[in-house]
């Protein structure tokens, strides 16, 4: 039987972070502060956060956690946002993209077979919007 395995998610990862990582070079350091529109994160906010968000996916795997509470998720999206806010240059936010890209898709090439087959559910009305990393959204 042929699947996707973690090799390829890692893989995938990889090829798509290196693109970010393009694109986030490429953008000049005047226009990290650039918003489409006052109510959407900047550049370096969304750059920011694309850098740190899948990062808490390797302690919800790591430590086999089986439910997503709304202790745990709000923790995390604090921890998360402060970890953001703390990246303030262009320089900053391609180094936390090089290195957190490169932890996670190490993981991701490390995850097993069980593990890519749970799937981790969130209580009602948090629902992740897209099937991810063994997380799938709920009828709603």
């Amino acid at each position: 039987m042929t699947y996707y395995g973690s090799k390829n998610l890692a893989d995938s990862f990889r090829t798509v972070r290196k693109n970010t990582l393009t694109i986030a070079t490429e953008i000049p350091d005047e226009q990290y502060g650039f918003k489409a529109t006052p109510d959407v994160m900047s550049v370096g906010e969304l750059l920011a956060h694309l850098a740190i968000s899948p990062m808490w996916q390797i302690e919800v795997h790591s430590k086999k956690i089986e439910h997503i509470d709304f202790a745990f998720f709000g923790q995390r999206i604090q921890q998360s946002t402060l970890e953001e806010k703390a990246l303030r240059t262009k320089a900053d936010i391609v180094k936390a993209l090089t290195e957190s890209g490169e932890k996670f898709a190490a993981f991701l090439e490390s995850v097993d077979d069980a593990t890519l087959g749970t799937s981790v559910p969130f209580p009602p009305p948090i629902q992740p919007a897209l099937t991810c990393c063994g997380y799938r959204a709920a009828a709603r």
